[in-house]
């Protein structure tokens, strides 16, 4: 709004943007910059302005994707060494759709390697730092994306969401983060973890913008089959007047300080005429189980192209096929790489798949159906996003298991397919950021967006 009435220019918020990243690079948040090409783009936006051309509802506005983002013409690491020489030959859709907006990519920003991770320290460039603490972590996998709009170098973060990769950071760095409705946004031209899993969405500083975002990329997209036909428009079918509170969540594993901020926005929401429903959703705590069976077996078949013939990196101490192969994917996957394709080829295996990978799909069966359950009590779900605020660096990146623990409250959302909003809402006592996830029935994604003002 701020450009089109001509009280400032495009290009000064470029510079802005990129000023901030330059003083914010000890956060180690940006993996590539692209300061030339932003503002030679914020200059024809400024003289389309200038000549009264119509522009989009984006024009000027500086935003970063995370690097598994495709952009023609541009490097697509998705934080890994094996990457790191591969250059785009697309454009992925949702960037497209936000640059045809007129919004403008500074750059690319940082996760864990291939989105294998939920702090941001599984990066081959080294890990993120928290935005209200640098001695803590940014969350993951989508660190780099939540630590930019924290700071304030841009406005929006493009992230993707496969088990609470972009509500984790979200949580922990004190910005909105949303996992739309499977199939809400094109996931076209992004890096693939788990096919069945994965979900674009974004990093806002309020819920209103979010909404903006979703109205432009809630779309249905040829180029990926999985996209919903367009119904993020649609009016909301009733009021909102129950909202439940999953029993199993609220135990002595959850951060004392997060339950009492649960219990705290629960009585405000009774205080605005708001009903609290308690569920049972037993189902739930084989959910990380389910998860991570699934996964990694989603991902050994994708990661299965990085073999160092058709591109990426290639081993150069290779002599045979069978050297390129193995040689090339060890220098370059990281080590949650490589753990998660072993889980992922064992699952798979014969013998095993009927009595791991086949279990699991009928469990997620039911992990499903336990949410369209829960919503026929309920209108939307109050949650913690995750046990935990943000931990020290180091603190478990040597202990997968503690590691995986801290999706527990986020993957059930993925299985099942429906939309989760990580809400800011409160603070430690020692200042660290404490979100609250919304989570709602398929596609009612933008009723989720308008509610969550109500716990603003």
């Amino acid at each position: 709004m701020k450009i089109a009435n001509k009280t400032v220019t495009a290009t000064r918020l470029v510079q802005d943007a990129l000023a901030k990243a330059d003083f914010f690079k000890s956060y180690n948040i940006f993996t590539s910059i692209y300061a030339d090409e932003a503002l030679e783009k914020a200059a024809k936006i400024d003289e389309k302005i200038k000549n009264g051309e119509p522009v989009g509802k984006l024009a000027g506005v500086p935003f970063v994707a995370k690097d598994n983002y495709l952009v023609k013409g541009t490097k697509t690491t998705a934080s890994s060494h094996i990457l790191e020489p591969f250059v785009a030959p697309v454009t992925s859709t949702v960037v497209k759709q936000l640059e045809d907006e007129g919004a403008i990519l500074i750059g690319k920003v940082n996760l864990d390697s291939f989105a294998h991770g939920s702090s941001t320290e599984n990066s081959y460039f080294g890990p993120t730092l928290n935005a209200y603490d640098n001695t803590r972590v940014a969350g993951g996998s989508s660190g780099g994306s939540a630590v930019a709009v924290a700071l304030d170098i841009v406005e929006f973060a493009t992230g993707s969401d496969t088990g609470g990769s972009i509500r984790q950071p979200a949580s922990f760095n004190g910005v909105y983060g949303l996992k739309p409705t499977y199939g809400a946004t094109s996931r076209y031209g992004v890096v693939s973890m788990a096919s069945s899993l994965d979900t674009d969405g974004f990093f806002t500083k309020t819920p209103e913008d979010m909404d903006l975002l979703m109205s432009i990329c809630a779309k249905r997209d040829e180029k990926d089959l999985t996209t919903l036909p367009d119904f993020y428009e649609e009016t909301p079918t009733k009021e909102v007047k129950k909202i439940g509170i999953i029993k199993d969540f609220d135990n002595e594993s959850v951060d004392s300080e997060i339950r009492a901020c649960l219990k705290e926005k629960c009585e405000e929401l009774k205080n605005k005429g708001y009903e609290i429903v308690e569920l049972d959703m037993p189902t739930l705590k084989h959910a990380l189980a389910v998860y991570y069976i699934i996964c990694p077996a989603e991902i050994a078949s994708n990661l299965s192209r990085y073999d160092g013939i058709r591109y990426g990196l290639r081993s150069d101490k290779a002599v045979s096929l069978d050297e390129i192969y193995g040689g090339t994917r060890n220098e370059g996957f990281m080590k949650e790489n490589k753990r998660r394709i072993m889980i992922g080829n064992f699952v798979l295996s014969s013998g095993f798949y009927d009595a791991y990978f086949l279990k699991a799909a009928k469990a997620r069966t039911l992990i499903i159906n336990e949410y369209a359950k829960a919503f026929e009590k309920c209108d939307f779900i109050l949650t913690p996003v995750a046990p935990n605020p943000a931990f020290k660096l180091g603190e478990k990146v040597n202990d997968p298991i503690a590691m995986y623990l801290e999706d527990v409250m986020s993957v059930p959302i993925n299985l099942a397919g429906i939309p989760g909003l990580a809400v800011p809402a409160g603070k430690t006592e020692s200042g660290l950021p404490i979100g609250l996830q919304l989570l709602g029935p398929r596609r009612s994604d933008k009723q989720l967006i308008e509610f969550s003002k109500e716990l603003a």
